[in-house]
């Protein structure tokens, strides 16, 4: 999924290192996407800009799309990151400039390694279903892998944790031993939890890890806090469990990692270390080269906004 805002701000991201175990809930922003998609984007926000490596975080729907063409994100570039297509309702249609053609449907991981340069699309397909309810995330790469190949992966059979009125989905890492086949190339988890009416349970966590909980559907109370659709809940570092507790039926996303120590600068669709990273792929894509072609959508390719006038700064989280 691209970030679509015009002015994209610079983030800066990282080198922040533990804080012990917090409750603090942040509200998303109304951000449109596309044609007839409006996101509430949770990460980057003006408390917080990343959990581990996740660094982006749109959680959109569940939108009545009957008499909508839907999710239509034309062809875009990403550098430096992965992203992540969940979904609870609906389909995606993902292209990509690497020839891949994919439909991803509820509760399987789409997962695209941009690596230096991939470009891609997404569309709600011809004859999509009636309701489109999901999120979109991103994983910022460490220096080390940043320039990896890029690759898609589509994964329809993910381990699944159930005890104590608990179903947890792992899409990425591992949480109480389960493992996902996703590929990761920092420590980080990420799992949809359902809950059942009159769920009291705790869930094992790594202390190393700092947590986020954003509830998808439903109320739930994490950690004694209790959370409605669309909020995000920072929990810090520090935790051997979770508690988790919920009255009526729910689902939420658990995010975590190790603090991400590396300096980066995420601007538009890309993350990079400095503004010349920046400014290289920015040229690289109006110019038509590195970042390939996406065939097969219907439309235009975005154009990328104007950088902003200041040099851009890879920065820690503080400010």
């Amino acid at each position: 999924m691209s970030n679509l805002d015009l002015r994209p701000a610079p983030g800066v991201c990282g080198g922040t290192g533990r804080t012990g175990p917090v409750r603090d809930v942040q509200p998303g922003k109304q951000v449109p996407l596309g044609e007839s998609t409006v996101v509430r984007r949770l990460l980057p926000n003006l408390g917080r800009r990343m959990v581990g490596a996740w660094c982006f975080v749109d959680h959109y729907g569940p939108d009545d799309i009957v008499a909508e063409p839907g999710m239509q994100v034309p062809p875009h570039p990403h550098m430096g990151l992965q992203t992540v297509t969940w979904l609870h309702q609906g389909e995606v249609l993902h292209r990509d400039s690497l020839g891949s053609l994919q439909t991803v449907r509820p509760r399987e991981l789409g997962l695209m390694t941009s690596g230096r340069a991939i470009a891609h699309s997404e569309e709600s397909p011809h004859g999509h279903g009636p309701f489109l309810h999901g999120a979109q995330l991103w994983v910022a790469l460490p220096d080390a892998h940043r320039d990896t190949a890029p690759a898609f992966a589509h994964h329809t059979d993910l381990p699944v944790i159930e005890g104590g009125g608990l179903s947890a989905t792992v899409l990425l890492g591992q949480l109480d031993g389960a493992t996902s086949p996703g590929a990761t190339y920092s420590p980080l988890v990420g799992a949809d939890l359902t809950l059942a009416a009159g769920t009291d349970t705790r869930l094992p966590v790594d202390p190393d890890f700092e947590y986020a909980a954003l509830t998808i559907s439903g109320e739930s109370e994490v950690d004694g806090v209790r959370l409605g659709p669309g909020a995000l809940l920072y929990l810090g570092c520090g935790r051997g469990e979770l508690p988790l507790r919920a009255d009526s039926d729910s689902s939420l996303l658990l995010l975590g990692g190790e603090p991400f120590e590396e300096r980066i600068v995420m601007w538009w669709n890309f993350v990079g270390r400095s503004h010349a990273d920046i400014e290289e792929a920015r040229s690289a894509w109006m110019s038509g080269s590195r970042f390939g072609e996406v065939t097969g959508y219907d439309g235009d390719r975005l154009a990328a906004p104007a950088l902003p006038p200041g040099a851009l700064k890879p920065r820690g989280r503080e400010r």
